[in-house]
């Protein structure tokens, strides 16, 4: 960890360094560690600290002189150097390695009671009336055992069977929560292993499966097995994708260093924590506590469960230690567990259940997607009764047959997933699942791309479809019907009122007002919402049309780059891949989509209905409080909706971003706010106001 004076000394060195960089520096031996120092000071204080005093382009320039500089000059190169984090492109196998000290199972306990017990054996064998302990989160990810040499990672190995486990050094060096080096010498420590837990957290996991789904990949099930999985990748270039964390929680050996001027090493487990804190790893030291006695310790356990949904990272319960080590060696262990730890397990997000049917759904792009209907079974307070299996793959990967009992679990408000199937249980009358050939819905062949894992119907006159599409153009991030919604879609498509997009702006009112439930007011709310819709932006107009690989923020940077809609037909691919953020697969959906003649009719049509296919850019003020500044909304807002007041920046020459980071201005807190807020809190720059004080901006 990094001191007052150290780090306003580094920030010092890291703004002349960028300086230098603007004139064209030229990079010698003799500095070329203190660079070196300078990067590993902001990869600390970005992942570990969460923290960032400079801007992403701004270290990735820094990287770049070392980076250069190391290829022009391989000598230069040292063990430690960040650059190092780059191994090769693939890993070939992972080779077994032995721990040095065999990873044990804790002891599992599910109630107060059970506390208690493990509490009075503790209090037996050491003879002490009241014992000191430490009560830390139990991470849901995979484990990990990190060896350091004189000051070095030399070694990473995964747990294996708890003695030995794969070595995958390649793959933790991409953890940039991992310090390739800290100085244990400094606490007389030549060699030390620690234990920790490797995870993805819970928005990066959402991101990294919005991003495989919008390809027609199946998601990944849960954090803990994509972050167990993620550690035995052999591309090491995915591995840095997924944006893996690790916690390390735990020193299990150390060996003494020769020299006697060195530091002692901390007597108890808490100690440990902060001693791996201030070296630069993430160790849980703000989450722990350390408590007198175990009805503290049960206190303490409570109150982390109920706030358990609102961390960043998936735990499944605690773990509580006896913080002093000299009396943990007292205490000893059995053949499978130490006895002074014990894990508090939370109540339990999985279930088995039986997969009793599969159904086949069809999308707006034609994917058909199998849906599990289960025997319903209550999963974290909720009843499951379907669960979405993606595709074929997956089911051949799950090994799912119809009968089969299975295992389902649901983290958080996270979508319940299939873990695994239990062949061993199956009683042979279990059937294998049949892949349709042809659309559930309008029979036309279903077709799958080579390079993708989903079946589609390519029939785009498919009834599944027409209805998906329409529902999504009337949606509220889309053009924002009221009063239309899935429900009333699907109604007026079986009842012959509405048969695709155009439609909508031709509907027959007084035949609606004959349905149940239409009144002459919720019809002419209906024909108003309509009538409003024709003057959404064009970028709204873009995203509804729901083109593949294109979100709100791609339909935005399309409408920013044309006048009128059409003008994308004039575009080739190469010229949309310069746009910003649009890539080689992205620009051939927007390219085929703008030359298809099916669609040009479309949007001639809805043009014909006075939909505008102009982008009618609003003049921005640029002498307002809010011009050239960045905000982001978190919560809920009273006064007004979130796409008014984030309309209100962009017409007052501000910028919406989408996170959290230095380059955030503002960030505007509502009510219940989250994990946003609490990451603001972190960074000194981020100025946090509530919706008044930003309605008083506007002012």
């Amino acid at each position: 960890m990094y001191n007052t004076e150290q780090t306003r000394l580094l920030q010092e060195q890291t703004q002349q360094w960028l300086r230098d960089i603007a004139v064209g520096i030229t990079i010698s031996q003799n500095n070329i560690e203190i660079l070196r120092d300078i990067l590993r000071f902001h990869e600390n204080r970005y992942y570990v600290q969460n923290n960032p005093l400079i801007s992403d382009a701004e270290y990735d320039s820094l990287y770049k002189l070392l980076e250069n500089a190391e290829q022009q000059h391989p000598s230069w190169t040292t063990p430690d150097s960040p650059t190092q984090r780059v191994g090769p492109a693939l890993v070939k196998d992972f080779p077994k390695a032995d721990h040095l000290v065999p990873m044990l199972s804790l002891e599992n306990s599910y109630n107060a009671s059970d506390l208690a017990d493990w509490d009075r054996k503790a209090r037996e064998l050491s003879g002490l009336p009241v014992v000191e302990y430490c009560v830390e989160p139990k991470f849901d990810g995979a484990s990990i055992s990190l060896i350091y040499e004189n000051n070095l990672l030399t070694r990473a190995a995964t747990r294996g069977d708890g003695v030995t486990g794969d070595e995958i050094t390649t793959n933790a060096k991409r953890i940039k929560s991992l310090p390739l080096q800290a100085k244990f010498s400094a606490y007389n420590i030549e060699q030390v292993e620690i234990r920790g837990e490797v995870l993805i957290n819970k928005n990066n996991f959402k991101a990294y499966n919005q991003k495989l789904m919008e390809e027609g990949l199946p998601p990944l099930a849960n954090p803990r097995n994509a972050a167990a999985g993620t550690l035995r990748i052999k591309d090491t270039a995915e591995v840095s994708r997924r944006n893996l964390e690790a916690f390390l929680y735990h020193v299990s050996y150390t060996s003494a260093t020769a020299k006697d001027t060195a530091g002692t090493q901390p007597g108890t487990h808490s100690g440990m924590l902060e001693m791996l804190w201030q070296l630069g790893f993430r160790s849980p030291r703000n989450e722990m506590k350390v408590v007198q006695g175990i009805d503290k310790v049960i206190e303490y356990v409570h109150a982390f469960e109920s706030n358990r949904d609102n961390l960043p990272y998936e735990i499944d319960g605690m773990v509580i230690k006896v913080n002093d080590l000299a009396l943990q060696e007292r205490l000893g262990m059995t053949s499978h567990h130490p006895r002074w730890a014990i894990a508090y397990k939370f109540k339990a997000r999985q279930a088995t259940s039986t997969l009793t049917g599969v159904e086949f759904q069809v999308g707006r792009t034609g994917a058909v997607t199998p849906v599990a209907k289960i025997e319903p079974v209550t999963v974290g307070g909720v009843t499951v009764s379907s669960i979405s299996i993606h595709n074929e793959e997956y089911i051949k990967e799950k090994n799912l047959l119809l009968g089969d009992n299975i295992l389902i679990e649901r983290s958080g408000d996270v979508i319940p997933q299939i873990v695994k199937s239990f062949p061993e249980l199956r009683k042979g009358n279990e059937q294998a699942i049949q892949f349709p050939t042809h659309c559930p819905v309008c029979n036309h062949q279903l077709y799958k791309p080579e390079e993708e894992a989903v079946w589609r119907c390519i029939n785009i006159n498919c009834e599944a479809q027409v209805v998906e599409r329409i529902i999504h153009f009337v949606s509220k991030d889309a053009m924002d019907i009221k009063s239309f919604g899935e429900a009333n879609v699907r109604r007026f498509y079986t009842a012959g009122l509405l048969k695709d997009i155009p439609g909508i702006y031709h509907l027959d009112y007084a035949a609606i007002g004959s349905l149940e439930g239409f009144g002459a007011k919720s019809v002419e709310n209906l024909k108003a919402a309509v009538e409003a819709s024709k003057m959404q932006p064009l970028h709204r107009l873009i995203y509804a049309l729901g083109i593949r690989y294109v979100g709100e923020t791609t339909a935005k940077t399309l409408a920013a780059a044309i006048h009128y809609l059409p003008e994308l037909e004039e575009y080739t691919e190469e010229q949309l891949q310069q746009m910003e953020d649009i890539g080689v697969k992205v620009a051939a959906s927007i390219y085929s989509f703008f030359h298809d003649a099916a669609n040009m009719n479309m949007l001639r049509k809805l043009e014909e209905s006075g939909i505008l296919l102009v982008n009618q850019k609003k003049q921005t003020d640029s002498n307002t409080n809010l011009a050239g500044q960045t905000f982001l909304f978190t919560g809920t807002l009273t006064q007004l909706k979130r796409s008014d007041a984030e309309a209100m920046v962009e017409q007052n020459g501000g910028r919406i971003v989408s996170g959290v980071s230095s380059k955030l201005n503002y960030l505007v807190v509502g009510e219940d706010a989250g994990s946003k807020l609490e990451k603001a809190k972190k960074i000194p720059s981020v100025k946090i106001i509530n919706e008044n004080e930003f309605i008083k901006m506007l002012a």
